[in-house]
């Protein structure tokens, strides 16, 4: 037998998964599932971490891209990613759903949901009147690309929650597939599993109650035991939904504006005319023989590797900054090419330092380089209305970035949550 995890949350679910997304990809491997869907909540924070950690270890396992959300605490879905216009929309929706709602929070909304065209659509009735009314719903918009979800945690309960599955099932004409709700790759993490909960409802764990999981069935788990758990359809049915998801995150590529080339010019002849007019710039007595060999260098290797727009991109960007006084300073690697210097993207004469341009980029890495731009702090919103107004918001976005605890504040939390009294938890932290 074969299988799929499509519902999976890693420790990006904030304190609800209790495993990196690392840990869950190669636990699925080594169970030899046939993929894995990193399903954190209106999130895909953990979908990069799960792909780099398959093609660092050559795992044999598909990853699928996707999200869970919660619609008015009624209705619980699981959106899929079958192709590159599915992700673009599940971005969308998570970034409506974030913007409607106060930091950490989220709003998902009917309109969301019905706007739906190309995502896969999984159902994880939640056993109540409800069930009925939402059924209906998304069988109206979603037909051709709904599942209802049936996840068995041997509950006392899992009976009486297949059979009303199955029943909705067969009301809305909808097929039927085998999910895990995994919040943890092994059994052994149940107990943070039990501390992250606790943390999230600011309790102790021992006054959880039935706040907690009752065992450890949200693990990943072996075929052998999963085939006992589900029906041999159900668990075809999880792999044939998986066949159906061919998008990788391999698949995203840079697309940088092509309208910042003048008339008369190709990228390759505008970037070395500019160039050559930092090269002024930048060596007013003339250029030293060593520079000049590496500038031509680095221009064949761009023109090569088709980097043109990219550095084009960023030079526009540094241009605008300088003629309205913006103060910048380019960073990093970036330090290590002189294109970068006669663009003024950077300030660091390499006649000062050992340039090492392969550390800023390289043929084996197949990737674009990485330049940073620091911009000063109180005028940082100018940049950024700059590029929205020149490159339109459909092709500009702002990069988030995901909390955590300090080191204090984490032994501060879970020791509350395992009832430690706060004048020992002062005493750990201080020493």
């Amino acid at each position: 037998m074969s299988y799929a995890e499509l519902f999976c949350q890693s420790n990006f679910s904030f304190l609800t998964g209790a495993s990196h997304a690392e840990e869950l990809v190669l636990q699925a491997a080594f169970y030899r599932y046939q993929a894995i869907a990193i399903t954190d909540e209106c999130s895909v924070a953990g979908v990069v971490k799960a792909h780099a950690t398959i093609e660092q270890h050559k795992l044999d396992i598909k990853q699928i891209v996707g999200s869970m959300f919660w619609l008015n605490d009624e209705c619980q879905v699981v959106l899929l990613c079958p192709c590159r216009k599915a992700y673009a929309e599940l971005c969308r929706i998570i970034t409506n759903a974030r913007r409607r709602s106060e930091k950490g929070s989220y709003q998902l909304s009917e309109w969301d949901l019905m706007s739906v065209r190309h995502c896969f659509v999984l159902w994880l009735p939640i056993n109540q009147d409800n069930d009925h009314y939402w059924g209906r719903w998304l069988s109206q918009h979603h037909i051709n690309r709904l599942w209802v979800a049936v996840q068995r945690h041997l509950g006392g309960d899992d009976d009486a929650y297949t059979t009303h599955c199955e029943r909705l099932a067969n009301e809305f004409q909808l097929p039927i597939t085998a999910c895990g709700g995994v919040l943890m790759h092994a059994v052994e993490r149940l107990p943070l599993q039990h501390v992250l909960t606790a943390v999230k409802h600011g309790c102790s764990v021992d006054k959880l109650g039935f706040g907690r999981l009752s065992n450890a069935e949200r693990a990943l788990r072996p075929l052998n035991k999963l085939s006992r758990i589900y029906k041999s359809e159900w668990l075809e049915e999880s792999t044939h939904i998986a066949d159906l998801c061919e998008f990788n995150l391999s698949d995203l590529k840079y697309e940088y504006p092509t309208e910042l080339i003048p008339d008369g010019y190709t990228p390759t002849s505008y970037l070395r005319m500019l160039v050559e007019r930092g090269k002024k710039l930048r060596f007013p007595e003339g250029v030293p023989a060593d520079i000049h060999q590496t500038i031509e260098n680095e221009l064949a290797l761009i023109e090569e590797l088709e980097y043109h727009y990219y550095f084009l991109t960023i030079h526009d960007i540094v241009m605008f900054a300088k003629q309205r006084g913006i103060l910048y300073q380019g960073r990093g690697s970036a330090a290590n090419s002189v294109v970068c210097y006669c663009l003024e993207i950077t300030a660091v004469d390499p006649r000062q330092i050992s340039v090492l341009f392969e550390r800023f980029i390289s043929r084996e890495r197949e990737e674009p380089p990485d330049i940073d731009v620091d911009f000063e702090h109180e005028r940082r919103e100018e940049v950024i209305q700059y590029i929205y107004k020149k490159y339109g918001r459909e092709r500009a976005a702002l990069a988030a970035t995901v909390i955590s605890y300090r080191f204090k504040s984490a032994v501060r939390e879970v020791g509350k949550a395992l009832g430690i009294e706060e004048t020992q938890l002062d005493f750990f932290i201080k020493t």
